[in-house]
């Protein structure tokens, strides 16, 4: 948790409800997103018992496993999830063949609760993609291939930039301040309840209300303890008595019992989930968040294309190489992503002014027609100079970039520790001497007087960014005298991956090449089974 995180976690208690801590949205929402909001029996692992399911608010569908129990019933209730709603949803994205240099132009998103739909979903996908559509226990060809695309969307919540499988209750955190805890934000209900309390309640008021699981039943996958009780166990018990007893009645009567009584623990956590995507697009969208969402919409295409041309299932496990390959991408798109986030957003930017890692000021010097070298092979160096009263710990030597020119860089010459070293023409080779103020700086120390004893002057040479070649740089294409400016540290910019083996040449020191793949019946066995 970030100091400015903190800080609104408290004003979120004394004010009464959470605190907006970004002034963008960071994720991107579709127009229409598939909401899925799975419940599974407790006490197995990951046994479906049902979803509520759709991409319309106004029409969810309900699936509903009468007996969890039952394997084949569990596979039915795959193959009717993939045949009627996932599936079309996704061929819906994947229609026609895009360009050789062309993603599709959208990509299909789906939206769970919180994180324990992310791992529902990706258990649900493990136990589905290896199963075989022919000979014993053969499951329809929609269930490996929807047990694909759940792996897929899984793996895709690993990148910090991606947004096709989105748990609502994530989205919501990062871009409000509860005056609860991290755990706590997992619920869903409660999480809203500090956003948008209902009218005549405060926000601590609404998220009480929220923990009763009578008024708002768990956002799935687990469900109520005393709903499992005192209506579930009943009415399943009485669907496998009456199974057993042939009574095709009064296994109707049951089942309608159950749809309803499932609803009953579905339908408020449908109408927050759309709740909360109104919220997230109440927020703009962040000026980088269409290009991560590029990056979703070429894996989705990529992934369209392997299906097609007979891939096979994801692996159970990484090789080592493949480990290797995924750890690196993991960690350059998260150092991508903090950038991109700083870069959109003023208040995430100022978690880096406190820490010394940017500043913001005024340009109070520049001189446009700064050059270095002699004749033809001169090259013109702007300088700015940037009086700020943050914390600059940048040493020299450094570069920055001002996220509104992300072209042009910054080199930071001199953070003097007098002003009158600024007076001096030799520092910027100009005849041009910088106005300082008349009084004089007693101390030494940058500021002078007292009220001015925080503030700090940053020399930077200028570089890129549309400044040309001969002196001096166009009117505009550098900052001037008066413009307020950030700079930073963070540079968004390709880092070209380093070099790995390839798969047959795995050291021995990770177990050497590993063997190929060899379809086989023990693909689909886990240990819960």
């Amino acid at each position: 948790m970030t100091t400015l995180t903190s800080l609104a976690r408290g004003l979120a208690v004394e004010s009464g409800h959470a605190e907006l801590i970004r002034t963008v949205r960071h994720v991107h929402v579709s127009d229409r997103p598939l909401v899925f909001i799975p419940l599974q029996l407790a006490g197995e692992a990951n046994a479906p018992l049902a979803a509520l399911v759709g991409d319309d608010r106004d029409k969810p569908r309900l699936l509903t496993v009468y007996e969890p129990r039952n394997r084949t019933e569990r596979f039915e209730f795959a193959a009717t999830l993939a045949t009627e709603v996932i599936l079309p949803y996704i061929e819906g994205y994947a229609a026609g063949e895009p360009g050789d240099k062309e993603a599709y132009p959208d990509a299909p998103q789906i939206l769970v609760p919180n994180l324990a739909g992310v791992k529902f979903t990706r258990l649900l996908g493990r136990s589905t993609r290896f199963r075989r559509t022919q000979g014993e226990w053969a499951v329809p060809a929609s269930v490996p291939l929807v047990g694909r695309w759940l792996t897929f969307y899984a793996e895709r919540t690993e990148h910090p930039a991606s947004s096709v499988l989105l748990p609502l209750t994530s989205a919501l955190a990062a871009h409000w301040a509860t005056g609860q805890s991290a755990a706590e934000d997992q619920n869903l209900a409660a999480l809203l309840a500090w956003i948008a309390p209902p009218r005549g309640k405060s926000a601590l008021e609404a998220a009480r209300d929220a923990e009763n699981p009578l008024d708002w039943p768990p956002a799935g996958p687990a469900t109520d303890p005393s709903f499992d009780d005192e209506v579930l166990a009943g009415l399943i018990a009485g669907i496998r008595e009456a199974t057993t007893a042939g009574r095709e009645t009064v296994i109707a009567r049951y089942r309608a019992a159950l749809d309803t009584a499932l609803l009953t623990q579905l339908e408020p956590t449908w109408r927050l989930m759309w709740r909360g995507v109104d919220l997230l697009r109440s927020l703009p969208g962040g000026a980088r968040v269409a290009r991560r969402w590029e990056s979703d919409r070429w894996s989705f295409t990529y992934q369209v294309a392997w299906l097609r041309d007979g891939g096979a299932p994801q692996a159970k496990r990484d090789s080592a190489v493949r480990a290797a390959q995924r750890l690196d991408r993991l960690e350059r798109e998260q150092q991508q992503v903090a950038v991109q986030q700083a870069y959109d957003d003023p208040l995430v930017m100022a978690e880096y002014r406190m820490t010394g890692e940017a500043f913001e000021g005024k340009v109070v010097y520049a001189d446009p027609g700064r050059r270095l070298g002699e004749g033809r092979s001169a090259t013109i160096r702007p300088v700015i100079v940037v009086e700020t009263d943050d914390p600059v710990v940048i040493e020299a030597g450094r570069e920055v970039v001002d996220p509104s020119r992300d072209k042009q860089k910054g080199l930071v010459l001199d953070r003097p520790a007098a002003r009158a070293a600024l007076a001096a023409p030799s520092a910027f080779a100009t005849p041009a001497a910088f106005a300082l103020p008349a009084t004089p700086d007693p101390g030494g120390v940058p500021g002078g007087p007292a009220g001015d004893a925080a503030r700090t002057w940053v020399t930077l040479e200028l570089s890129g960014g549309g400044i040309g070649r001969k002196p001096p740089a166009p009117p505009g294409r550098m900052p001037a005298v008066g413009d307020v400016v950030c700079y930073t540290t963070l540079i968004d910019e390709f880092h070209r991956p380093p070099e790995f083996p390839d798969r047959e040449n795995t050291p021995w020191t990770h177990g050497g090449p590993p063997q190929d793949y060899v379809d086989n019946d023990d693909d689909a066995s886990e240990a819960w089974q």
